[in-house]
């Protein structure tokens, strides 16, 4: 995925934040360097978590990561 940041393009690539382990939540695709799965991430997004509240109430999540 390529994300625009004013005038230069930054590549982003999910194998740097996502990781699936079998042996970790049952396989689920989760945060690199935590068990949150990026369903919750996306749940709680959808359900109307603006990013701020998501990164107070998950502290082990980045920015980035988000």
């Amino acid at each position: 995925m390529v994300l625009s940041e004013g005038w230069r393009n930054i590549w982003v690539s999910y194998r740097e934040r996502i990781l699936i382990d079998p042996a970790i939540r049952s396989g689920q695709p989760i945060v690199k360097g935590t068990r949150i799965t990026v369903y919750d991430v996306l749940d709680y997004l959808s359900s109307g978590t603006s990013e701020l509240e998501l990164l107070s109430d998950f502290p082990q999540l980045t920015h980035e990561d988000v």
